[in-house]
């Protein structure tokens, strides 16, 4: 029986690499052992920025909520217990569009969540 020798797979899988390695500097881009390396570390933290990714929205939110809440008397706190008493679900994502593009409707849901506070 005749021997298969690995070198189509080892250079498809060294491609590979090398293709994700595309635009690194120096020996990053050219060589595989170090490309390898670059690319298993880039990986790993793209995983965990589509995680930190999400925080940084919703950190984003509250504060956008926080300064128009504070704007129209009412501490974030106070501001998101109101709306659960009044029974109004709206995300925190919306809430922070209505604070920037529609301050007249937010100033009506801070009256709500202030009369249901008092």
């Amino acid at each position: 029986m005749a021997r298969i020798k690995g070198g189509m797979n080892a250079k498809k899988k060294h491609n590979r690499v090398l293709k994700l390695a595309k635009g690194y500097r120096g020996a990053r881009s050219k060589q595989y052992r170090v490309a390898k390396q670059s690319v298993m570390r880039a990986l790993a933290s793209s995983y965990a920025g589509r995680k930190q990714k999400k925080r940084q929205f919703r950190q984003l939110w509250i504060a956008r909520i926080n300064a128009a809440a504070r704007m129209n008397g009412l501490s974030y706190s106070k501001f998101m217990h109101g709306l659960k008493l009044a029974g109004v679900e709206l995300n925190r994502k919306v809430l922070a569009d209505m604070a920037i593009n529609d301050s007249e409707g937010f100033a009506t849901l801070a009256e709500l969540a202030k009369s249901k506070v008092a």
